[in-house]
């Protein structure tokens, strides 16, 4: 096997989403270290990143979520220590931490995303109500794990809701309720993985049904058909190519009643815990999670 050097698993930090990272983080170090890896826990919020070359590491898994972690913020800092890590470069972590912006570039190249709109302050809500029709899921564009995240029924309510999330990260978008299902379908490298269908108990796949319930329903294999199948993967591929993401990525889908796909969003940096979705995928072409965090980790780049 290649001879990493001694790794730095950088979890948890400072972001709405660090349990998330640190549970992530304690699955892939015990995973590497099972396969012979002199991996160590680094947390950024408790030991300065500097630290990374005061203390010998040659290269950094990064499993840090949201902001600091999946932004480019930690990417610009490893690249001037000097520190190979895996994922996506500057540029491509900040396009798809920015839901707006990947859209905007998404759309630019033709692919389907549902219609959305930007919330601001002086918006005319009620007709971004009329055309987006209700009901209408409404998020901030730089929070990740559906933190944020709002399903508006009710007329006259997306004034108050956009309220309630503007001190989030990063633009309020509105966008169309799609009903026919959601999907998710993780890419590594160029390759598109076996998609997942995800039924959740819940209403949506809120943050509750992605890492507090045991009750959400992940099918791997999907139900979709052979061709479908095949154009999720490669939307997915096209959806990772298009900002740049590198390593291992996730591409979020919706199928709407007459089966048409859209793009939803890109995590260029997955969960990798029990309920996480890119371990499912990978076990169902034979790789199992320790094999799929050395895959991950060989592909550690600086820049």
């Amino acid at each position: 096997m290649q001879d990493f050097g001694k790794v730095a698993v950088l979890m948890g930090g400072f972001s709405s989403e660090r349990e998330i990272s640190l549970d992530s983080g304690r699955a892939i170090l015990a995973a590497l270290q099972s396969k012979g890896v002199d991996a160590h826990a680094f947390d950024p919020k408790e030991t300065p990143l500097g630290e990374l070359k005061t203390q010998g590491f040659q290269t950094a898994f990064n499993i840090l979520h949201g902001t600091f972690g999946e932004d480019g913020a930690v990417q610009g800092a490893l690249e001037l220590l000097g520190v190979p890590y895996t994922g996506s470069g500057v540029a491509a972590s900040a396009i798809g931490m920015d839901k707006y912006r990947c859209k905007l570039i998404w759309q630019a190249l033709g692919l389907p995303v549902p219609e959305f709109a930007v919330l601001r302050e002086d918006s005319d809500f009620a007709a971004i109500e009329r055309e987006l029709g209700l009901p209408m899921f409404v998020k901030p564009a730089a929070e990740g794990s559906s933190v944020g995240v709002v399903k508006v029924k009710e007329a006259g309510r997306l004034k108050e809701v956009y309220a309630e999330l503007k001190h989030l990260q990063g633009e309020i978008i509105a966008e169309r309720f799609i009903g026919g299902g959601e999907y998710s379908c993780p890419v590594l490298g160029n390759r598109g993985l076996p998609s997942i269908r995800i039924i959740p108990a819940t209403e949506f796949y809120d943050f509750a049904a992605k890492y507090e319930r045991d009750d959400t329903v992940y099918q791997c294999p999907s139900d979709l058909s052979a061709e479908d199948e095949a154009l999720m993967r490669e939307l997915a591929v096209r959806g990772a190519l298009a900002i740049g993401a590198e390593g291992c990525s996730r591409v979020d889908f919706l199928k709407d009643t007459d089966g048409k796909l859209y793009l939803l969003e890109i995590n260029t940096l997955p969960g990798m815990t029990s309920h996480s979705l890119v371990p499912k995928s990978a076990a169902e072409t034979g790789v199992d999670f320790a094999d799929l965090c050395i895959e991950i980790l060989k592909t550690a780049h600086v820049g």
